[in-house]
């Protein structure tokens, strides 16, 4: 069963009306709901950026302040130097915000308050009937932006080299305290809280049967969700998913050596891990100790956030993604002023996103898919990922992509979706 996400015509013109006119506050274009409401009202959302704001980040891109270079010949040290100067020049003298805002609007989006919170999403139904219903989640440093260029290719998917009978209707949300979805004032909204949220969203958009997907911490996210099993959750999909071993687990906590018996697949995802805890994961210990700390910094400098966007997973985005495609995301980040209300998860995450005991993977009995990416932080091995989910009905090693892999790879995320949930749909 579907129902419409905006109710009744008059507010469905009235939305036409504002977003023809261009008028909003804030970056916003909202309908009026409808008289009693309240809460479940789902309200047109539209974005507009006020030019003031973009001349501002364009002066404060121009006057960024440097550090010396770096002392090594390499990125151990951090995002080198006459990389971030040649994408920051580019954020202030060539790069256009209005392009990816008019992208983004060719898209239907919402707003709605679920447990006091305003959640926006991106809500985009297939033209092919009996579309499958699927809530993709975001991570950091990610945002709507990052699952873009897959809407497409999984709503219509006879375009992208699919079949009618694979397609999805889709729904995106920006994690709270992300984008354009309501900050928290209060503690509180962990991966847990927010699954409960998204299961809310999928219920009032009168969706009875859907599927979830998520990569980074929309992989804990949609754990949640299955580990919750609410009634119309039939399957997930992660590409990121929580299969390390408890003893595998407390080897790497304590920078130990690998414990005995690992198979070659198995060595190589605890060599990574172990590197990647070592390494490359000062932002996130960054972020879940003082948020508030770097979040002044991040929230006063673009050219700081830039940096601290970029340099995710060793530079990952840097390495991946062109110059406009990083520019989206971190000028999204940067005008809707969300450096520290998304810092703030990583405070409020008390688990291990790669611990299968961590994330309770042995109560998740719903069907579960898994694609391994080989850029990804580590390759999860089949074995270690049969351990993990009871109920595997899909793994899959693929040949190019990382962690961003829908951003990354849109056409190869996307077919790896049709063919993970298969056999989840219904004949009618």
């Amino acid at each position: 069963m579907r129902s419409n996400a905006i109710r009744g015509p008059l507010t469905v013109l009235f939305a036409l009306f504002l977003a023809a006119a261009g008028c909003g506050s804030g970056g916003r274009i909202e309908a009026a709901p409808e008289a009693n409401a309240g809460e479940q009202a789902i309200r047109p959302f539209r974005i507009h950026v006020p030019q003031d704001d973009l001349s501002d980040l364009r002066r404060r891109v121009l006057a960024t302040r440097w550090p010396d270079p770096e002392t090594v010949a390499d990125g151990s040290q951090g995002v080198q130097r006459a990389k971030l100067q040649e994408l920051v020049r580019y954020w202030g003298t060539e790069y256009d915000w209005r392009t990816i805002e008019a992208k983004l609007n060719a898209f239907p989006q919402f707003v709605t308050t679920i447990d006091g919170l305003d959640i926006h999403f991106l809500h985009v139904r297939s033209r092919h009937p009996h579309a499958l219903p699927l809530i993709l989640t975001h991570g950091w440093p990610g945002s709507l932006v990052e699952l873009r260029q897959v809407i497409e290719p999984l709503t219509d998917p006879t375009a992208h080299g699919g079949r009618a009978e694979d397609a999805f209707d889709v729904v995106i949300p920006s994690i709270p305290g992300f984008g354009f979805s309501g900050k928290p004032m209060g503690t509180g909204w962990d991966p847990e809280r927010i699954a409960r949220a998204w299961v809310q969203l999928m219920e009032r958009l009168g969706y009875t049967r859907y599927v979830g997907q998520g990569g980074d911490w929309g992989a804990p996210i949609t754990s949640a969700m299955a580990r919750q099993n609410p009634a119309g959750l039939v399957g997930i999909h992660v590409n990121l998913p929580a299969t390390v071993p408890a003893d595998v687990q407390k080897a790497i906590n304590g920078g130990e050596p690998a414990p005995p018996g690992l198979s070659d697949a198995e060595k190589a995802a605890f060599d990574a891990v172990s590197d990647f805890y070592k390494k490359r994961r000062g932002y996130s210990v960054m972020m879940a100790t003082r948020p508030q700390t770097v979040g002044y910094a991040l929230t006063d400098s673009p050219a700081g956030l830039a940096a601290w966007m970029a340099d995710y997973n060793d530079g990952e985005p840097l390495r991946w993604l062109s110059k406009d495609e990083i520019l989206n995301d971190i000028t999204l980040y940067w005008l809707t002023n969300t450096a520290a209300s998304s810092a703030r998860l990583y405070w409020e995450n008390k688990s291990g996103i790669l611990s299968a005991a961590a994330q309770k993977t042995e109560e998740i009995v719903i069907p579960v898919g898994v694609t391994v990416f080989p850029g990804e932080i580590y390759r999860a091995p089949k074995s270690w990922t049969q351990r993990a989910y009871r109920n595997l009905i899909y793994f899959n090693e693929v040949d190019k992509g990382g962690h961003f892999a829908a951003w990354e790879q849109p056409e190869l995320f996307s077919a790896e979706l049709r063919a993970a949930f298969r056999s989840l749909r219904r004949s009618n």
